[in-house]
């Protein structure tokens, strides 16, 4: 387990319109110029991910200490994840859905098109 910066930034750009960047003046993830990932250079870390606010209060209660949020992030629609400690597969799950929370209602029809 565990990923760095260049491996989020591999398979986020496996997503259709998705280009690194950056976003509040640290390395990001945009699609459509909007941002949905970002690397933390904060003191505890980690990548900020848009995310479905159910989702995140789920990924919290389920006790896995890959996901926490600071109280910055309260009430906000991101979950902070520890990149030494996630599991690949659901980190690219957890890209997908924020690619579709951001992703241009153009480009989310040619992705569901291309099915």
């Amino acid at each position: 387990m565990g990923i760095d910066w260049a491996g989020v930034v591999a398979l986020a750009t496996e997503l259709p319109g998705v280009e690194e960047s950056t976003w509040w003046r640290t390395p990001g993830l945009k699609v459509g110029k909007k941002g949905f990932a970002r690397l933390r250079v904060e003191a505890e870390g980690g990548l900020v991910l848009l995310c479905d606010p159910q989702e995140k209060a789920a990924l919290l209660a389920s006790g896995d200490p890959s996901y926490y949020t600071t109280p910055h992030y309260d009430g906000h629609p991101f979950i902070l994840i520890d990149l030494d400690r996630v599991d690949i597969a659901q980190l690219r799950e957890l890209l997908d859905a924020a690619w579709w929370l951001s992703a241009p209602a153009k480009l989310r029809r040619e992705r569901e098109r291309a099915g």
